[in-house]
């Protein structure tokens, strides 16, 4: 990748498309090296198993989707006006005890 970049600026009297096919090139290059150590054989069976996994997800259909959307922001709601009704309590009860505040 680094000699990718270097032969970038290297060659800068080439037109730009040619300067990034060589970058692409080398970056191609330097992936079916790296492809070939061990690790590199690791990571693409990481990523053969990653596909496989993705096939097994069940997405919600349109339906489930609003239903868990609309959970949503009820509960939203719902919570947020309790939080606000203890933080209005909590707090006359304080500025009473206090004898701070209007």
């Amino acid at each position: 990748m680094a000699a990718g970049i270097a032969a970038f600026y290297y060659f800068a009297t080439l037109p730009i498309w040619l300067r990034w096919i060589i970058v692409f090139a080398t970056l191609a290059g330097g992936a079916l090296v790296g492809l070939q150590s061990s690790k590199g054989r690791e990571f693409w069976q990481f990523v053969q198993s990653s596909r496989v996994e993705l096939r097994k997800i069940v997405w919600p259909n349109r339906q489930e989707t609003l239903q868990v959307t609309l959970l949503v922001f009820v509960m939203v709601t719902v919570l947020g006006l309790f939080f606000w009704l203890l933080d209005w309590t909590l707090g006359s009860l304080t500025r009473w005890l206090t004898g701070q505040g209007g």
